[in-house]
C-alpha cells in the first residue's frame, strides 16, 4: 500500500511539474496515431525571414505498454492528460523553431500504474522514439522515472 501511494504521489508530482513547463506550439500539426507527414504552414502564417528559423521535421513516437487501462500524461507539441487503453501509441511530427533550435524541447510520457506479475502496481513500460530511433525508456517499468528526451536539431 505504501509503495502504491508513493508511486501515485511521484506520478502526480511529475505530471504537475511537466504540465507547468513549456507552452503549446502554434505551428504544429494535429496529433495522429498513424504515419504522419510534415505539417504545412498555417494559411495566415508569414513566409520568408519574417517567419523565423525552422528546423527539420522530426517524427516522435510515444508508447506505453501493458494491458488494461491507465491514465497517462504526455508532452509533445502540447501537454495531454488522458485515460487510455493499453498498449497505447501516439505519433507526432515536431518541428523546432526560433529559440527552440538552440535550447531544444523536452518531450515526455508519464505512464500510469499497471498490475505486475506479483499483483503489485508498478509503472507501465514506456518508450520514446525519434525518427525511428529509441531515445528513452523506463526499463520496462522497472524505473519510476518518466520517459523523457530533449529534442534538438
Amino acid at each position: 500500500m505504501r509503495k502504491t501511494a508513493t508511486l501515485t504521489i511521484s506520478v502526480l508530482a511529475t505530471m504537475a511539474l511537466v504540465t507547468g513547463c513549456g507552452g503549446e506550439k502554434k505551428n504544429a500539426g494535429p496529433a495522429k496515431t498513424s504515419e504522419v507527414s510534415p505539417s504545412s504552414p498555417a494559411s495566415g502564417e508569414a513566409k520568408g525571414s519574417a517567419a523565423g528559423k525552422k528546423g527539420v521535421p522530426h517524427q516522435v513516437i510515444f508508447e506505453v505498454g501493458g494491458t488494461g487501462t491507465t491514465q497517462i500524461m504526455w508532452k509533445g507539441n502540447s501537454n495531454h492528460f488522458q485515460q487510455v487503453t493499453l498498449p497505447w501509441t501516439k505519433t507526432e511530427t515536431m518541428q523546432l523553431q526560433d529559440a527552440e533550435l538552440k535550447v531544444g524541447v523536452t518531450v515526455s510520457v508519464v505512464p500510469g500504474s499497471v498490475k505486475g506479475p506479483d499483483g503489485m502496481l508498478k509503472p507501465a513500460p514506456c518508450t520514446i522514439k525519434v525518427d525511428g530511433k529509441q531515445v528513452a525508456d523506463n526499463q520496462n517499468g522497472k524505473s519510476s522515472e518518466p520517459c523523457e528526451y530533449k529534442l534538438k536539431d
